[in-house]
């Protein structure tokens, strides 16, 4: 590895670093031993932890986080090797969970608007995807959100009839996945949406409101691991990364904010989290310790990512950092 971050030696970390940071190719052979490495580390045998014998999670696919969804979803921001069918079983429960007539149910047309949890949706086609496990349930799950876009291009499920601006929250994970789906498919109307969901948080320089520029909530601007469902600056630029639009001048103040938190040993703090740790297999419970919250001790995940964006965008120089790191536990 050409960057020598001592934190990075966790494996489930390096094949990021390598991708992300050091810009290798996915068919580089220093990318596939590190993923090999990934596919059988403590932290991947944490998350497949209740994956049973016939490949499937014995929980609804959306049980907060020990769900197949969130479990594909954490693997693919992982990087994963892409490919493994041993991980298809799960996708089929999210496809089933999907694409059933109980949760077309749950799908309302009010005043116009579809009000839809579009970020169930839009994990799956990126993880899917992702993984390299996609099928033409993917392309369905595609054709939906594009049909379900708000005319100011983003997802909402707010029922309530006045309701007309998309959530952040919604629309994060749906721009993340038709992001690579346009990228797979080459569909122009699929990459026309990603332009119209991405504008939805660069018109507000990814954090503050229209009409007066302040900060429309407080944990927008703090920094997560996982993040699942929620949105804060961090998810937004390393999805507006994953688009190419990582340099787009209205990404400049959420860039500010991020850079303002890198601690003292180069690192990037996690200051809110949504999980607990535990083996009880309770809703809202994770098998794996992503390294809990700290307002002085950096967080290797959020770190990694952090890094990531910032040099895509330009703000510091990976191969010549300044910044001399000891261990981030």
């Amino acid at each position: 590895m050409g960057l020598e971050y001592s934190f990075l030696t966790h494996p489930a970390l390096q094949v990021k670093a390598l991708i992300h940071l050091d810009r290798l190719p996915v068919t580089d052979e220093a990318v596939q031993q590190a993923q090999s490495q990934l596919r059988h580390s403590d932290l991947v045998r944490g998350l497949l932890f209740d994956q049973t014998s016939d490949g499937t999670i014995p929980y609804h696919p959306y049980q907060k986080w020990l769900g197949a969804h969130w479990i594909l979803a954490s693997l693919a921001d992982l990087a994963y090797p892409a490919g493994d069918e041993s991980l298809k079983l799960m996708l089929n429960q999210c496809y089933d969970w999907l694409l059933s007539k109980d949760h077309q149910k749950n799908i309302r047309l009010i005043n116009g608007r579809t009000r839809r949890c579009a970020s169930q949706e839009g994990n799956c086609i990126y993880y899917s995807l992702a993984l390299g496990l996609a099928d033409d349930r993917t392309q369905e799950l595609a054709e939906r959100l594009l049909s379900w876009q708000w005319a100011d291009g983003g997802w909402n499920c707010d029922k309530h009839p006045e309701a007309h601006i998309s959530s952040f929250h919604e629309t994060i994970t749906p721009l993340r996945g038709l992001v690579f789906y346009a990228r797979e498919s080459g569909d122009p109307l699929a990459q026309k949406a990603v332009e119209r969901a991405a504008d939805i948080f660069l018109s507000r320089q990814l954090f503050k409101r229209l009409h007066d520029g302040s900060v429309m909530h407080h944990s927008f601007v703090e920094l997560h691991y996982p993040s699942y469902w929620h949105y804060d600056i961090l998810f937004g630029l390393k999805v507006l990364a994953e688009a190419g639009l990582i340099r787009d001048a209205r990404c400049a103040a959420a860039l500010d904010l991020l850079a303002a938190k890198r601690l003292g040993d180069g690192g990037f703090p996690v200051e809110g989290r949504y999980y607990r740790t535990s083996i009880k297999g309770q809703n809202g419970d994770s098998r794996v310790d992503w390294g809990g919250t700290s307002k002085i001790h950096a967080n290797p995940f959020v770190s990694v990512d952090a890094l990531w964006v910032l040099g895509a965008a330009g703000r510091i120089n990976l191969q010549n950092d300044t910044h001399q790191y000891s261990k981030l536990d």
